[in-house]
């Protein structure tokens, strides 16, 4: 047992843990009690991540409570994400909870970072989402965040252990740029199990997420003649900063009920779009039949389509979309990674490029960096063959279903009259106000309140309603709720200022 064990379990009788006092806990509510300690205690570090808790068995007797009692409130704090069994080694705590007060490293610093107000007040520039993810806030419903807590820790250590045991000296030295055979073919089953394409391991580039993607195959289409690639307006201000960082325009094409609109796509002009069809990013609209079929269409008379499969194995009330490499392989430059469904930092995604940029998407890899670093490719490779990654996907459905819900529970509470988009599918939530206001204002106000998010108008180029776009995967539904609360104060406050009326007069 480390020093974290022995800091938690030692001299852990009657209430010297956490110093219990049951005589404090209101009339029938003592799981409800509990299950506050714990979590305050974690939050403030007294039960450090790491730690692990006495047995349900164990404290019950000692605080003279059923065992019943314990395991409820034990319960509560693993739905949280805060806690996690780990078997033989016990319950562990996996992660804290958002704090309820600052801390000394969360407040707002003198200066180096942008104030809330700062963030929002002027269009967002390339560096903005380096800017938000450093800003101080206590409860982060910012898009695009996966539910980091539950990184199958266990699983990758058991599954890192058996790749080391196998590999030869020689597995240690520079390998294939287009990334190990091993995760190649693992990607192409996966592909074919949850996607419905068909490829072979030779079609699929391993690449350090969806970014690289998109800049290797910007760099690739400029250098074939390609100045344009279409964007979806609203549409993901990421994916566009990497397109126009790649010299190309990026003229935007309206999306609707019914997802891109094509007859809009041919007046561009373009030669090439970017699309999100099995969870349009931000609307959360999957593309409909017949414009699939346009959009083939369309694809048939010479169009290229880089299709962004972002988060498409993350659905909940609806069947799964198809995605369209499998159906235009010819014309399809296919985008996924793990980002989502396992975490951003291991930086690993993939392509699959139609034959004729195919070599060029390899040689650009090759001089980029020479390929992804082996070790996480095998480790990955091994989860996905072994079924351990589609078990880790049925639980991340499980848990997005409930925090979704209490998303959408306390926006009709605390935002009446907002307009929830998108809740099939997906990590995050696109909510419209009626009203004519700048939501980034809105945005501000928020995070001056400690929540952050993201402005609907962010990802939009032309005008529209405003919004937000709110992400509940990274949070607990305790954090969603009184987020949203916040977001819902923020609002009432500002339209009491009159929010949007300097814009309106300037």
């Amino acid at each position: 047992m480390g020093p974290i064990d022995r800091s938690i379990t030692s001299g852990t009788s009657g209430s010297d843990f956490l110093q219990l006092n049951t005589e404090e806990a209101p009339p029938g509510g003592l799981a409800d009690w509990l299950a506050r300690r714990l979590r305050d205690a974690i939050a403030d570090g007294r039960l450090p991540v790491g730690g692990r808790l006495p047995a349900t068995r164990v404290l019950a007797g000692e605080l003279r409570v059923s065992r019943g009692v314990v395991t409820e409130a034990y319960r509560r704090l693993t739905e949280d994400g805060h806690i996690a069994g780990r078997g033989r080694g016990g319950t562990v705590v996996v992660a804290a909870p958002v704090a309820t007060v600052p801390t000394p490293h969360t407040r707002e610093p003198s200066g180096g970072r942008p104030s809330a107000g700062a963030l929002f007040a002027a269009p967002p520039g390339a560096d903005i989402f380096d800017a938000l993810r450093t800003a101080p806030a206590r409860i982060d419903l910012s898009p695009g965040l996966p539910d980091l807590a539950s990184f199958p820790r266990t699983a990758w250590l058991r599954a890192e252990r058996s790749v080391l045991t196998g590999l030869s000296a020689a597995d240690f030295g520079y390998g294939d740029p287009r990334g190990t055979p091993a995760l190649r073919l693992a990607v192409a089953n996966w592909l074919a199990r949850n996607r419905g394409i068909r490829a072979d391991p030779d079609d699929v580039l391993v690449v350090a997420g969806t970014a690289q993607a998109l800049g290797l195959i910007g760099q690739v289409f400029r250098a074939d003649g390609i100045h344009q690639v279409a964007v979806e307006d609203p549409g993901s201000l990421g994916a566009r900063q990497h397109l126009r960082h790649c010299a190309l325009d990026t003229p935007p094409v309206p999306v609707d009920s019914e997802g891109v609109r094509v007859d809009a796509l041919r007046a561009t002009g373009a030669p090439a779009v970017l699309l999100t069809p099995a969870h349009q990013f931000p609307t959360g609209v999957v593309l409909d039949g017949e414009r699939r079929r346009e959009l083939m269409r369309w694809a048939g008379e010479g169009g290229l389509i880089v299709e962004d499969d972002y988060d498409a194995e993350h659905r909940y009330d609806r069947p799964p979309a198809p995605a369209l490499r499998s159906m235009l392989a010819e014309h399809v430059c296919y985008a996924g990674s793990v980002s989502k469904l396992l975490a951003p930092a291991l930086r690993v995604g993939w392509v699959l490029a139609p034959p004729k940029y195919r070599d060029a998407l390899v040689a650009a890899k090759r001089f980029a960096d020479l390929g992804n670093a082996a070790l996480p490719q095998l480790v990955l490779a091994h989860l996905m063959e072994s079924g351990r990654l589609e078990r880790q996907l049925r639980q991340l459905r499980r848990r997005h279903r409930r925090r979704r819900d209490a998303m959408i529970g306390a926006i009709r509470t605390q935002l009446p009259g907002a307009v929830v988009h998108g809740a099939a599918a997906g990590l995050h939530l696109m909510v419209t106000f009626d009203g004519d206001f700048p939501d980034a204002d809105l945005a501000a106000a928020a995070l001056a309140h400690g929540v952050k998010t993201q402005p609907l108008s962010w990802h939009g180029i032309r005008p529209g309603r405003p919004g937000l776009v709110l992400g509940y995967a990274a949070s607990t539904p305790t954090a969603i709720a009184e987020g949203i609360a916040l977001i819902g104060e923020a609002l009432r406050q500002e339209r009491g200022r009159g929010l949007g009326r300097a814009s309106a007069t300037g």
